[in-house]
């Protein structure tokens, strides 16, 4: 199989494989990455009153990518019984057969592994939060089964770096870390919606689980609370840690742009829905750029 593959495609077959592993840690599709990159630079940068140590921003920042691929190749050890019924699912590597259990199981552990060395690096508070995280990212999706909330729970997994940030930096985990916890919980389960709109009928005929199955109808509406209720963690948020105009103006572009998938998606189309979820790695840039703005240049802005 193997010397049939290299010979139809000249690609050797470990490179072959190499490219089987990447497609499964979603190496092609970077925008994971950037949702889970934009709430963990803004708790460094809130936690640090600006630019952060630089190897605890290298640790977050690497920590980030190993831990989202992890997740998506767990992610996929769990849902092999429903990627094959699903449109957009059915030509993943395990999906299709292409990379087994088992080297879906390796790779998951070699990457937690390498992910768990950066954080001993650490101080011990982050390294005890770093185990619920793992906690939360393994357990994640084996909930579209039993419950129709695996959205919300996304939320929780992808939000734990915020509270490990202010460990890190401060030793500690103040209020405010927890409203900006809310905050992307909030976030994550509104983008993840749009994500679970692209496959709710295939999931509906597989017998899977999610927030747009159980929205219904209404789902517009509930994404419009969700949304409305992030911005007012946000505000909160920004009013404890004292942000100044330039925070305020990112909030502003976010919302915006929140505006604009709800013009993008309004019709439901799986194509449309696809898109407003991309849509949200840009709110996650525009609320950093407010707070790395604010501190750069908090010293010229007074706070309001």
């Amino acid at each position: 199989m193997g010397y049939e593959r290299y010979q139809a495609t000249g690609t050797p077959r470990w490179g072959e494989r190499l490219g089987q592993y990447w497609k499964l840690v979603r190496g092609d599709r970077p925008v994971g990455v950037l949702l889970l990159l934009w709430p963990t630079w803004w708790a460094l940068w809130v936690a640090a009153a600006g630019v952060p140590p630089l190897w605890t921003l290298l640790v977050f920042s690497a920590g980030v990518w190993l831990t989202r691929s992890a997740g998506c190749v767990i992610n996929d050890y769990a849902d092999r019984w429903l990627d094959p019924q699903v449109e957009r699912t059915r030509g993943r590597p395990l999906a299709s057969g292409r990379v087994s259990g088992r080297e879906a199981l390796a790779v998951f552990a070699l990457l937690m592994a390498v992910a768990f060395a950066l954080v001993l690096t650490l101080n011990r508070l982050t390294v005890i939060l770093s185990i619920v995280g793992l906690v939360l990212a393994a357990s994640y999706p084996y909930l579209k089964r039993y419950t129709y909330l695996p959205q919300v729970y996304l939320g929780l997994a992808f939000g734990w770096g915020i509270p490990m940030a202010f460990a890190a930096v401060q030793g500690t985990v103040p209020p405010v870390a927890w409203l900006l916890y809310c905050a992307n919980l909030l976030w994550a389960t509104a983008y993840d919606t749009w994500y679970a709109m692209v496959d709710r009928d295939d999931d509906i005929r597989a017998g899977s689980r999610s927030t747009a199955i159980l929205f219904g109808d209404m789902d517009l509406v509930a994404l419009g609370i969700l949304y409305a209720l992030m911005f007012a963690a946000l505000w909160l948020a920004g009013r404890q840690a004292g942000m100044g105009v330039y925070y305020w103006a990112g909030m502003g572009v976010a919302a915006l742009l929140v505006l604009r998938q709800f013009v993008i998606g309004r019709g439901r189309e799986r194509d449309a829905c696809f898109r407003a979820f991309q849509q949200n790695h840009w709110v996650g840039m525009a609320i950093f750029a407010g707070i790395a703005a604010h501190y750069l240049l908090a010293a010229r802005v007074p706070a309001v």
